[in-house]
């Protein structure tokens, strides 16, 4: 386990960033090696399908990576605090919350499918196969529920290497099942969906087998599930804003989606290519986001405060300069990867999606400003404020989808997320800075303390 409460902060959060970044590389794959696949041999029409679902994939999964998250917040504070018996206290309660979570997300998620998808306009050549790929994905939703729980809890006590060995695993596992059913087995949209979950169900029991293994500190007994109300109200109080900030910012990409979905087949496919790209492009800004709030509870919790503000400066810093790099590639070469999922013959589709990365990548530096002041503010236990920011980010996406797209086509919907951006940024700003100024007044308080208590030793 390593504590992100000692030593130079920026080298601290570099290191720690870049296995996760590599991680989140891979947890990418599960979705991008299946829509490759999908599109290279089923054709541009089931491409569109799994596609079309990314919005509704976002909506639930997003929910339950958004919950685990949370709840990881609470136990990496009490590492930073050096609390093993609420680590484990605060372990047990997340994993009850996630087991009844994960229940109802299940039921709902798979009795609404079809009228979330008629409501979307999915057009009716596709949406036969998008309701059968995403119910796979849904029917797992165990699958990732658990991976990001047991994965998210490994980085909180401050370890970002080893989820990375499980998923780069899992990676494999998936290519392999997705070549085997849908190219040996014929199993179609489907296949891609069965080898995503299992998948995702291996890398689990790597984590399981791992904290058995290695990591005491998350190793539970029965004693630690016991009935506490408080803990629950106290990781929920966490979790849930959280989660329900991942819904409302996916709720904005549904609505965006059914505006996509009536410009047609093309236009969908489109964004389907250009949006998994654009994922990998701002990978980095979320991998530093993402260590922001670990290394931010940690610290909170050690109440070393100065290095939360010295942190937070290095982080920007490097998180910006990544987001210029990747904006500029995304722009210059986004292009050579749209290849990848199409024939070369689909114009139309490599024409709008260079106009999404020509849009998006300009603007990355801002999104580079969210991710770490959203983090750094979740990391300190602030988790209602970046909700609000989420619903800004829903309202500028649907103004985006239904304003924008009306007048300007798909140009406008490629606007979607840099206004969400934007939004978002201009709620968390006044937060951020409260809460940075509030920081700087405990520093100075236990500076003031330590200097008090040692002018009468000296004496």
């Amino acid at each position: 386990m390593k504590e992100l409460t000692r030593g130079n902060p920026a080298k601290l959060i570099f290191f720690f960033t870049i296995p996760l970044l590599v991680g989140n590389i891979f947890q990418q794959f599960y979705s991008m090696v299946d829509m490759i696949i999908v599109g290279q041999t089923l054709g541009k029409d089931a491409l569109a399908a799994v596609g079309a679902t990314g919005s509704v994939n976002f909506l639930i999964i997003g929910f339950a990576q958004g919950l685990t998250a949370g709840l990881s917040i609470i136990t990496a504070q009490r590492f930073g605090a050096r609390d093993q018996i609420g680590v484990r206290k605060s372990f047990a309660t997340s994993i009850i919350i996630s087991l009844g979570v994960t229940a109802v997300l299940t039921v709902l998620s798979l009795t609404f499918l079809r009228p979330l998808l008629v409501l979307m306009q999915t057009p009716d050549a596709i949406i036969d196969q998008a309701q059968a790929f995403i119910s796979v994905i849904l029917a797992g939703i165990f699958a990732s529920m658990s991976f990001n729980l047991l994965s998210n809890m490994v980085r909180a006590l401050g370890d970002s290497r080893t989820p990375l060995f499980f998923l780069a695993f899992a990676v494999v596992i998936n290519v392999v099942l997705d070549l085997l059913f849908i190219i040996k087995f014929h199993m179609g949209v489907e296949g891609a969906g069965y080898a995503t979950v299992i998948a995702q169900v291996s890398a689990s029991l790597m984590c399981v087998w791992y904290i058995k293994r290695k990591i005491p500190l998350l190793q539970v007994r029965r004693q630690h599930f016991s009935w506490d109300k408080e803990e629950f109200r106290i990781h929920l109080n966490a979790a849930l804003p959280m989660g329900f900030q991942s819904s409302i910012i996916a709720i904005g990409a549904v609505i965006l989606q059914s505006a996509l979905n009536s410009l047609g087949t093309d236009v969908v496919a489109a964004q389907a290519t250009a949006g998994r790209i654009d994922q990998f492009a701002t990978l980095p800004m979320m991998s530093f986001g993402i260590t922001m709030a670990t290394f931010t509870a940690q610290n909170f919790g050690a109440k070393k405060y100065h290095r939360i503000l010295q942190g937070v400066k290095q982080c920007l810093l490097m998180s910006g300069g990544f987001s210029l790099i990747a904006g500029f590639a995304i722009i210059t070469y986004g292009h050579i990867f749209v290849n990848w999922f199409v024939d070369k013959s689909e114009v139309k589709v490599f024409q709008l999606a260079q106009i999404y990365f020509n849009i998006n990548g300009s603007l990355y530096w801002i999104l580079a400003i969210l991710f770490i002041l959203r983090y750094t503010l979740q990391g300190l236990g602030q988790a209602k404020v970046p909700t609000i920011a989420g619903i800004m980010e829903l309202v500028m996406r649907s103004f985006a989808a239904i304003i924008l797209t009306h007048y300007f086509g798909y140009p406008g919907a490629a606007f979607a997320s840099p206004l969400a951006w934007i939004g978002s940024v201009a709620v968390l700003l006044f937060s951020y800075l409260k809460a940075m100024q509030h920081l700087r007044k405990l520093d100075q308080a236990q500076q003031a303390e330590l200097t008090s208590e040692q002018c009468p030793a000296q004496q």
